[in-house]
């Protein structure tokens, strides 16, 4: 729960709970009482996504914007990429690729960030935008 997860990865409540808001992670819900639930790849996700952001200096929106345009292995520091289709393919979204086959390394896929940011459009970010002079 929300709770154990605050402190195994020493964020406030809030704070994880701003990260599932961007888009960031999904936990599971109980029916019954809609509380969180937190798997080990969820925690992965926030300690990640806590780093990129307070280590290596990423808002939240510059972020937003890498989750669309890098692969998630290379984001995510994924172990298992040599086995994964998306490593192999790495010009192709993930959350395509999984749409196509029923490779297991894909069973975290909707619960990943990129996954979860797949409608945004990826906008070029080096563009020169041309004067109105």
């Amino acid at each position: 729960m929300i709770n154990e997860v605050s402190r195994l990865v020493n964020l406030s409540q809030k704070r994880i709970r701003e990260y599932e808001k961007e888009g960031f992670l999904k936990p599971a819900r109980q029916k019954k009482t809609n509380n969180r639930y937190y798997t080990d790849f969820d925690i992965l996700q926030i300690k990640r996504i806590n780093y990129l952001i307070h280590e290596r200096g990423f808002t939240l929106s510059s972020l937003r914007h890498l989750l669309v345009l890098a692969p998630c292995w290379n984001i995510f520091g994924c172990v298992t990429k040599e086995g994964c289709i998306a490593y192999h393919n790495p010009h192709q979204p993930c959350w395509q690729l999984k749409n196509r086959t029923n490779d297991a390394n894909f069973n975290s896929c909707e619960q990943c960030a990129i996954f979860l940011n797949r409608q945004l459009n990826p906008e070029p970010i080096l563009v020169k935008e041309q004067s109105q002079w």
